[in-house]
């Protein structure tokens, strides 16, 4: 319990000043590198794109694809200790939804984590009020996340020098957010380069 205290603590201390850093290049955003340059990744075939889930939200309860009604979903992958693309993403999706006005009421912004093993309820619970207010962030076992990730064909994988202690790691993932509609269906990829501007007029084509 005093670890992950220490642990909220610290992702708390570190987004005061990525945010900072991040909140000026907001709509000209460097994720890193993952599909190329575009706007948006509509290569990938829909029918690669499972996207159903089932994994805890921030207060610890089951959900799956199925727990947000008729509404659309903006799906991004990544972790808490993520020290600067992660933010810089969720940053940039809550400028999306800010430009989209009263239309965004029907898109549900998620957060999933792959980082599971740090990336417990409570964590998530901390860090997702620093974003969007609706933001939910998702974990789960490994199990569960990996299930999850294979269905959007997310990869991700821990790295760890040898001399550091077990609990000190990074996660290299995909970059991207995924929109989802109503019905589960994959509806476009947005790639690491995509700006808040370009989200949202992209996303407006969609809604009704």
């Amino acid at each position: 319990m005093v670890s992950e205290v220490k642990r909220i603590r610290s992702i708390r201390q570190g987004l005061v000043s990525v945010l900072a850093i991040v909140l000026v290049e907001m709509v000209n955003p460097s994720w890193s590198a993952d599909q190329g340059n575009s706007p948006s990744n509509e290569r990938l075939l829909p029918s690669r794109i499972n996207g159903r889930y089932m994994l805890l939200n921030h207060l610890g309860e089951t959900v799956t694809d199925r727990s947000f009604g008729d509404r659309f979903q903006l799906i991004y992958f990544g972790y808490t200790g993520c020290p600067d693309v992660c933010p810089n993403a969720l940053v940039v999706i809550t400028e999306a939804l800010r430009l989209l006005g009263p239309r965004a009421d029907s898109i549900q912004p998620i957060l999933i984590s792959v980082d599971p093993d740090r990336d417990t309820p409570a964590v998530l619970r901390d860090y997702v009020t620093y974003f969007h207010p609706r933001l939910v962030g998702l974990t789960g076992s490994n199990a569960m996340v990996e299930r999850t990730a294979q269905n959007f064909r997310v990869r991700y994988e821990k790295v760890q020098l040898p001399e550091d202690p077990p609990d000190v790691y990074r996660v290299d993932h995909s970059a991207g957010v995924f929109f989802m509609g109503p019905d589960g269906r994959f509806l476009v990829k947005f790639a690491n380069s995509a700006t808040a501007p370009q989200i949202a007029d992209r996303i407006r084509d969609f809604l009704p």
